[in-house]
């Protein structure tokens, strides 16, 4: 019996912990959503949207692993595949524009592989 509830508590635990992992997880709707803000200054120029930094700022705070990293990463290499309109060097401006420091620039060729 007390082998029973150990191993139905495994499972329990395992659970959680799995559940967990999923609902921390940063999802490509995420990025899209809190990118979308951005695209006018992304294909134009002018003046970065106070939404946009409001997303950029969060999609920051959100990624902090680096399989959420490389997950954004990789969210973003999708966005620049699907809008070809996106300026390369507004892109690469948007983080410092936005007050967020990040190791690498955003460009279409960015590796995600490399993303820590």
């Amino acid at each position: 019996m007390a082998r029973m509830v150990m191993r139905a508590l495994c499972v329990v635990v395992a659970c959680i912990v799995v559940v967990a992992s999923y609902a921390e997880a940063i999802t490509c709707g995420q990025v899209t959503s809190s990118l979308l803000p951005c695209i006018g200054y992304l294909t134009k120029g002018g003046r970065v949207p106070p939404a946009c930094c409001n997303g950029v700022v969060g999609l920051n705070k959100a990624a902090k692993t680096t399989a959420d990293r490389k997950t954004t990463c990789g969210c973003i290499k999708g966005i620049f595949a699907a809008n070809s309109g996106i300026s390369p060097s507004n892109s690469a401006s948007l983080p410092a524009k936005c007050g967020v420091n990040i190791p690498y620039k955003i460009t279409p060729a960015i590796d995600c592989s490399k993303v820590h």
